[in-house]
């Protein structure tokens, strides 16, 4: 599999993560804040299990490249990590993964690294987020994000590295996050950001002694002996932490004149308690020509020191866009110095849906042989008659989607155009109602936002879902089911409920539902932890379709009646990530029962970025099984 991990850039307050883990000794201290991004740039690499071996292979932009490989042993590895160099990272994460999980080895190929080194961006923590990831995956060992970011912080230290614990930050992928650390203790929040914000983040060219600006500052603590030390705590403590506060505000508002603003205060107020304690390094004259380089200003808010700060990189924030190219051109041509660029973009607002309808029905033969599953009648809750597809395609609409595309098989197309797209015969049309002519006119509008895409053949749910990779394109879906009709028991519908909760989280969502232990094995479920009790799940797992003896020992959720579980509602907000695991699985042809199936790639996807479980307050309906089917048309109305 391919795995991929950006480097990360500190937005605001840099050191403020082995400062707070003095408080464990000074509880006089504050808490360390800070805020950090992963980069858009990243290293990339394939992985594999090896039976008895760590095997890393790296390609560099200079065209050569280096390979190592060591028995996967606590003593070789170890050795290895202590040792320093290159691949002493990856060494240190296995040997930390082999102290506490029964794994076998790995094959790593870095085909491609475009994240600078050694340039403030973390790219030692990002290649031990890496491996930690690729022990995850590979050998299944359900960690979280935040177990990922330890394991790699617990190996990053095995080597001669001294890094803080916010490095390995970048396990979090590129959206923003809020970093407490409190003695031993870190707390995560993930930030939503309401409009893009353009960072330029600039290798200045020069040099710095990270180890000797963390000697200096690390003298200063757990207690202050003189005014010098007594300003960098008052700094890392108190005035850090004030802005850093305020900085996530600006941040979630999209202001980013205010966060230049705090950038301009921050690097005063560095300059002024930090510099005396490391003036050799901390002084930074370039890093002060390029934050004071007077062609830049129409272009920017305000700028600031990168990482340990020093002459080693200098972050901006533009105006706009435009400005931040002009800004990246000046830079480049009139200094010499070559730029990035982060672009923050606002959370994605939702505007497509995906619903598969492409398969046969052999569970409602003979009826799917005369007419398609998805156009069996339904009577709704107002009394009127639909097919199957319209309540769907209603539902999708209702959590306010522009764009809604139908899986069909290639000869259904013209049969659901018909419907969605075509009024009928003026004579029959003649005939109808005043009301029943609103209802045409009312789908031919609906028809407007449709769009049907051909799946040829069908191999499974997963395959389904694939097939609408390029209409999505790199956007954030709704996925609803075929055969599933949905009722709210509330004034927001159940696509609605999900939507909101995406908004308020930032993440993958999936809807959920309460489930028997004599039902789990009919469903793909979930375990996790709650958010918000009864309502909103943080999920550690995805099951498909799980034994209960398998869901009574991995599935149970604090607080739930016994013998109770959470299986998936039919409906889900993704990713336009899943695509790369579907698609990895369809390469490797990696099936499921005969079919590729979205389960385990929800669980990668939940590995990656994290997943929201909702217990959705409604209830879906399958039309899937004569059965089920038969009460539907009982119930749905009454719903």
């Amino acid at each position: 599999m391919k795995i991929s991990v950006p480097g990360r850039i500190c937005l605001f307050g840099e050191h403020s993560d082995w400062a707070g883990s003095y408080r464990r000794i000074n509880a006089n201290l504050n808490k360390g804040y800070t805020i950090i991004s992963g980069t858009n740039h990243a290293i990339h690499a394939e992985v594999q299990p090896h039976p008895s071996k760590l095997i890393i292979k790296s390609s560099f932009a200079n065209g050569k490249s280096a390979a190592i490989e060591l028995p996967m042993t606590r003593e070789s590895l170890l050795e290895e990590a202590e040792g320093g160099g290159v691949f002493s990272y990856a060494a240190g994460v296995a040997y930390q993964v082999l102290t506490h999980y029964r794994v076998n080895g790995l094959v790593i190929e870095n085909y491609k690294t475009d994240l600078p080194i050694k340039k403030g961006l973390s790219s030692s923590a990002a290649l031990c987020v890496l491996v930690a990831r690729a022990f995850n995956r590979i050998y299944n060992l359900k960690m979280t994000i935040r177990g990922e970011m330890e394991f790699a912080y617990m190996g990053e230290i095995t080597t001669p590295s001294r890094c803080g614990k916010m490095d390995q930050g970048c396990a979090y992928g590129t959206r923003p996050i809020m970093m407490v650390f409190d003695g031993e203790r870190i707390d995560v929040t993930e930030l939503s950001v309401k409009k893009d914000l353009h960072f330029l983040i600039v290798d200045l060219g020069a040099g710095k002694d990270t180890l000797e600006i963390l000697k200096k500052l690390n003298h200063c603590y757990p207690f202050a002996d003189d005014e010098i030390q007594k300003g960098v705590q008052e700094y890392l403590s108190n005035i850090s932490a004030g802005i850093t506060m305020e900085a996530r505000d600006a941040l979630e508002a999209g202001d980013a004149e205010r966060l230049g603003a705090l950038m301009e205060r921050a690097q005063a107020e560095f300059d002024r308690h930090m510099i005396p304690a490391c003036p050799s390094q901390l002084t930074a004259p370039v890093l002060h020509k390029v934050l004071n380089y007077e062609p830049l200003r129409p272009y920017i808010y305000g700028g600031k020191g990168v990482g340990s700060q020093g002459d080693g990189s200098a972050q901006f924030i533009a105006r706009n866009a435009e400005a931040c190219e002009k800004a990246m051109e000046i830079i480049s041509k009139n200094l010499g110095m070559n730029c990035l660029k982060l672009t923050l973009h606002a959370g994605n607002r939702l505007r497509k849906a995906v619903i598969p309808a492409a398969g046969f029905g052999s569970r409602m033969f003979p009826a799917s042989k005369a007419i398609k599953k998805e156009l069996f009648p339904i009577v709704d809750r107002d009394g009127n008659i639909k097919p199957v597809i319209q309540a769907i395609v209603e539902e999708a609409v209702s959590a306010d989607v522009d764009n809604v595309c139908i899986l069909v098989q290639k000869n259904d197309i013209e049969l659901f155009e018909e419907f969605f797209r075509k009024l009928p015969r003026i004579e029959n049309y003649n005939k109808l109602s005043t009301e029943n002519r609103r209802l045409c006119d009312y789908l031919m509008d609906l028809g407007k936002n449709l769009t049907f895409i051909p799946q040829e053949i069908q191999e499974g749910f997963g395959h389904a879902v694939f097939c609408a990779r390029e209409w999505v394109g790199d956007e954030p879906f709704l996925l609803l089911l075929g055969d599933h009709l949905y009722a709210s028991n509330s004034e927001l519908s159940c696509a609605q409920q999900l939507l909101d909760v995406y908004k308020k989280t930032g993440q993958c969502v999936v809807g959920l539902k309460v489930t028997d232990a004599g039902e789990v094995q009919h469903f793909g479920c979930v375990g996790g932890t709650w958010k918000e009790q009864n309502r909103i799940l943080s999920i550690t797992e995805f099951k498909e379709k799980p034994s209960p003896e398998y869901a009574r020992e991995h599935l149970k959720v604090d607080g739930m009646e016994p013998d109770k579980y959470l299986s998936v509602f039919g409906m889900y907000i993704l990713a336009p990530k899943i695509f790369d695991f579907l698609e990895e699985n369809i390469k490797h042809n990696n099936r499921e029962n005969g079919e590729f199936q979205l389960t385990s790639c929800l669980d990668r996807l939940r590995q990656e970025e994290g997943f929201t479980g909702y217990v959705v307050n409604g209830r879906r309906f399958d039309i899937g099984l004569p059965q089920s089917y038969r009460q539907t048309i009982i119930d749905y109305p009454l719903a």
